[in-house]
């Protein structure tokens, strides 16, 4: 059983009639709406005592771990949005319902761009789609990830004071919930590890006025792959590390394009520090081409070993591979359960989102 779906109170009498309901559905052929182990039938999206945050309540960082509210490392899986610019669409209820209650996700990451048509272009409006998806994800209890996607440029100083007035009002508004984790800058690329940790040592204090506990997620360089894609590795962060508490840094890989290098770095990096894997696919680093589910596996069997939390890329329908659903699934709302509206890449991440452990089970998907 994951860390993230233990039952924290024993079941009464309350739960031992659910208990025989869900042994009534099994028998019956008939669905239930969770797994056994979350000990209660999800009637309705509000959070329940079998939801990840219920479960675990505040998150918090001790040693290397990401640790829930009872000091018990504790691993999350889950999905990230795509750019919300041009992906809203497929992040709805029904949506939501299906990745909270079919896929048995953890976490959402929330991706909201900067710049390429994102943020810049409308800070008000992208603020409230945020604020919205944030309560979506907290009446389904899952844990959302506020990703500040700045790609381009890659030095994350562009957007220091756009994201000072927008991390202000997301955490002014949402740091008291217990399901928020903050990340502050997606894939810095072309500066050098001193320019993003300066970054973070200005913009944490920031967030820190308005949400003093929930974890904050550090970009790493190179397109968050602790320096590697730039000829470096983990350890100038192990050297020079942010200077502040409850913190983790990120790491991305793409199972296609980034063999054993990367997979060592990510081994290493786990050792020493706080990691946590925001995005990944099983495809090359565009999110195109073949899935590498032998490569993709090895990285979610270290990850399992280690407690590496992780978030997949991504919940849409964009055509490419390592989009979850099927083309025209959002504009069609929908199907979202299941496996018929799902990609070759949806079908096997959502397996691995479901399973008990992480660990390789020998499919292919």
């Amino acid at each position: 059983m994951r860390p993230a779906r233990i039952r924290t109170r024993p079941l009464g009498s309350a739960g031992a009639l659910l208990a025989a309901l869900l042994l009534a559905l099994t028998v019956l052929g008939l669905p239930a709406a969770v797994g056994a182990d979350r000990g209660t039938v999800n009637t309705s999206p509000g959070p329940t005592a079998a939801t990840p945050v219920a479960a675990n309540g505040r998150l918090t960082v001790c040693g290397t771990k990401l640790c829930n509210e009872h000091g018990k490392p504790i691993q999350l899986r889950g999905m990230s949005t795509h750019g919300l610019q041009w992906y809203r669409q497929c992040v709805t209820d029904g949506s939501l319902n299906a990745l909270a209650t079919d896929w048995n996700a953890d976490v959402l990451r929330i991706s909201m761009y900067v710049q390429e048509g994102g943020y810049e272009t409308d800070p008000r409006g992208y603020t409230d789609l945020v604020h919205s998806i944030i309560e979506k994800a907290t009446s389904r209890g899952m844990y959302a990830i506020v990703d500040w996607h700045m790609l381009s440029p890659g030095d994350p100083h562009h957007n220091l004071s756009r994201a000072k007035t927008f991390f202000t009002e997301i955490a002014r508004r949402h740091g008291a919930k217990k399901n928020l984790l903050y990340e502050i800058a997606n894939e810095p690329s072309g500066v050098s590890w001193s320019r993003i940790r300066s970054y973070a040592e200005e913009l944490i204090p920031v967030i820190r006025a308005q949400d003093p506990r929930s974890p904050i997620l550090v970009g790493t360089r190179a397109w968050s792959s602790f320096g590697v894609s730039e000829g470096s590795d983990e350890k100038e962060v192990v050297n020079n590390p942010v200077r502040a508490s409850n913190i983790m840094y990120t790491f991305h890989f793409y199972a296609a394009s980034h063999r054993d290098e990367y997979l060592n770095t990510l081994s290493r990096a786990a050792d020493k520090l706080p990691v946590f894997v925001t995005e990944f696919g099983t495809q090359d680093y565009a999110g195109e081409g073949a899935n590498d589910f032998t490569m993709a596996q090895r990285y979610l069997d270290l990850m399992a070993k280690k407690k590496v939390s992780w978030v997949n890329w991504n919940f849409s329908d964009d055509h490419r591979s390592g989009a979850v659903f099927k083309t025209g699934t959002c504009a069609n709302n929908g199907p979202w359960a299941g496996t018929g509206s799902l990609k070759q890449a949806g079908v096997w991440i959502r397996e691995r989102v479901r399973s008990a452990d992480g660990f390789s089970t020998g499919a292919t998907g």
